[in-house]
């Protein structure tokens, strides 16, 4: 048997029948196409359903469940979607929507949540039961497992990490705080970092990476110009760091987790990232016994992590 995963996201909609070994058997993409109706977006998950099933040669009799991963609040009890900035649904039942087309169980949940979900089922967590998961990208997202179920909070609104304060009274955030983590840990901070670097420093190597154009700056570049011996770029790695081992930490000191996973493109850097980052840890983490810390890794299953959770939602549904 299978099960359809789908991470629903602003930009793309990704959709992979899974088997019951947590391998996505085949997998579709399309555009989101946005402004437009839930309705409309339900139309092509359905088309991207009957794409993988016709691939794999799998008929709609051997799939258990649909799960969604979204973007925004998700009730995933009901499977209304309360709200979605980023796709413009508001109290939005996504799961009557689709069973209307395939009647077939359906879940829903929030898309960094079922992304959490994946990385225990079948990537860098698997095998531990409480994992917090924190995602670097154009935001801070995060997903909390405890005792192997996704948690959210009474009202759904939970694992919003990125939204913690490090800098009191600091940088804007979009969501109309100041000082957010995920002000200072993203990639779209880093990338303004180092573009305010760049014009502080005009003699940088930094100019060089990035081919003179600071609209070509991206998440490397200031590692990239670190690697090159770059004054410059190196107080920004240097800063990078620190903010982000201050917000890694304050996670693990509320949550003392055994895994603690990072993800996204910055990820990349691996121990130029990760070795810094567990010596910041280790200095301000309260843990009484050393031998029971929390562990720093990498998340594994990239992009996949999504549709692998949201396959599985049908295993934790109340």
């Amino acid at each position: 048997m299978y099960n359809i995963g789908i991470d629903l996201g602003g930009t793309n909609i990704k959709v992979g029948l899974v088997d019951d070994k947590y391998n996505i058997v085949s997998k579709a993409t399309a555009k989101t196409n946005l402004p437009r109706p839930a309705e409309d977006i339900c139309a092509s998950i359905v088309e991207l359903i009957w794409k993988v099933l016709g691939e794999a040669k799998v008929t709609i009799g051997e799939v258990k469940s649909i799960g969604i991963g979204t973007p925004g609040v998700a009730n995933r009890n009901s499977g209304v979607v309360l709200y979605s900035c980023n796709l413009g649904f508001n109290n939005t039942d996504l799961r009557k929507l689709l069973k209307a087309r395939l009647d077939l169980p359906t879940y829903v949940e929030n898309d960094a949540n079922a992304a959490a979900f994946g990385e225990v089922l079948a990537g860098a967590g698997k095998g531990y039961k409480d994992v917090v998961v924190v995602t670097l990208g154009t935001g801070v997202g995060g997903g909390i497992i405890i005792d192997g179920k996704i948690y959210t909070g009474f009202n759904f609104c939970g694992a919003e990490l990125g939204h913690t304060v490090i800098e009191f009274g600091g940088r804007q955030c979009s969501c109309g705080r100041k000082g957010c983590f995920e002000a200072y840990s993203s990639a779209t901070a880093l990338i303004n970092m180092t573009k305010e670097a760049m014009e502080e420093h005009k003699d940088s190597a930094m100019w060089g990476l990035c081919g003179g154009d600071i609209a070509n700056v991206d998440g490397k570049t200031a590692f990239d110009g670190m690697r090159a011996d770059d004054a410059a770029a190196k107080a920004v790695v240097d800063m990078y760091i620190e903010y982000l081992g201050c917000g890694l930490t304050n996670i693990i000191n509320t949550f003392q987790p055994e895994l603690l996973l990072i993800g996204g493109g910055i990820c990349k850097e691996g121990e130029n990232l990760t070795k810094p980052l567990e010596e910041i840890i280790r200095r301000e983490s309260y843990c009484i016994d050393p031998e029971k810390s929390t562990k720093l890794d990498i998340c594994k299953l990239g992009n996949d992590a999504g549709i692998i959770g949201a396959a599985f939602l049908y295993t934790i549904a109340e």
